[in-house]
């Protein structure tokens, strides 16, 4: 068998968002802030939340107060240095910003930059929360191991999977995209109006189909019977990872959503992959809701038996002449 190591194009895109991430979030934006602020302000803040002991323990091994604890004249000037506070803290976005942690009114600051006049008056108690947590990371890893570099790599070590699940994000976005506009194609003729959420069709019938972006599953399409009275026709799931190894979660995935469908009245689930080597046999058994299976590829490709089924059905159950 011929080794082929694929392009690593996931990587090389990871190493341009980590240059920006850098300037933004990281120790870099850290040092970038510090240079405008007031000194000694910030020393009297580092005096004020930040306990003596754990100062002069930093102090000891040659590092400023601010690279482990946050004050808030340092989120003020800089709210997006909180990103690089949660990352050091080894906190994902998901669960730093849940009710669980009452800190979901402060996203804000990390994804935007900016601090609401609510933020502000509450900032305090965030750095409080926040310095609690890092004192803990010091005192449990032991100030022998504590330098710069290390806390950077602390940082690395959270941000990878958050890009990584950023990037999957992006495959998926593009996966449904992809679906969407192959679906169009095959309806043009018969198509009304369209924009980047719905195309909506005349059929057969002279009813009108509409086929949208759903949240749940990703594509739906459904004809109006009466006014506000709709028959659902088609519920799409489509898994746009490429990671074969993850096919298994991604199908779970897909039942779950078609599963919900089944309930609100489709009759039929496609569940759409861009992994070539699916088992079909195997597919059945992780998502039964299933009603066909389809790969990307093959939708791309406009060839091929797979092709030529996938486009009879969308003309077939939406109705439209097959022209």
């Amino acid at each position: 068998m011929k080794i082929t190591i694929p392009s690593p194009d996931l990587q090389i895109g990871f190493s341009f968002a980590l240059e920006k991430i850098r300037n933004e979030y990281l120790q870099e934006a850290l040092g970038s802030t510090i240079k405008e602020i007031d000194i000694r302000l910030l020393d009297t803040e580092l005096g004020l939340f930040v306990s003596k002991e754990d100062l002069v323990a930093l102090a000891s091994k040659g590092l400023r107060g601010e690279l482990l604890f946050p004050v808030p004249c340092v989120l003020a000037a800089n709210p997006k240095l909180l990103g690089y506070y949660r990352l050091l803290l080894g906190f994902s976005q998901k669960a730093f910003y849940s009710s669980d942690f009452g800190t979901s009114a402060f996203k804000g600051m990390e994804d935007n930059g900016k601090l609401t006049p609510q933020s502000r008056k509450k900032i305090g108690g965030l750095c409080r929360a926040l310095i609690i947590s890092a004192s803990k990371l010091l005192s449990r890893i032991g100030l022998e191991r504590i330098t710069k570099d290390f806390l950077d790599d602390l940082t690395l070590l959270t941000l990878g999977p958050q890009l990584r699940g950023g990037a999957n994000v992006k495959k998926g976005t593009a996966g449904i995209e992809i679906v969407f506009q192959a679906i169009h194609k095959i309806v043009k003729k018969c198509s009304i109006s369209s924009n980047h959420q719905t195309i909506k069709l005349k059929n057969a019938a002279k009813r009108l189909v509409l086929i949208e972006f759903a949240p749940d599953p990703d594509i739906i399409i459904r004809e109006m019977m009466a006014e506000k009275l709709f028959r659902n026709i088609i519920a799409i799931e489509i898994k746009g990872g490429t990671d074969f190894s993850n096919i298994h979660n991604r199908l779970g995935e897909a039942e779950k959503s078609h599963q919900k469908a089944r309930q609100a009245g489709f009759v039929e689930c496609w569940t759409v992959v861009n992994v070539d080597r699916i088992d079909i046999a195997m597919a059945r058994k992780e998502s039964p809701s299933t009603n066909r299976f389809y790969r990307i590829s093959q939708i791309v490709s406009k060839k091929g038996e797979e092709y030529a089924d996938f486009r009879n059905r969308v003309i077939s159950l939406t109705g439209i002449p097959n022209k």
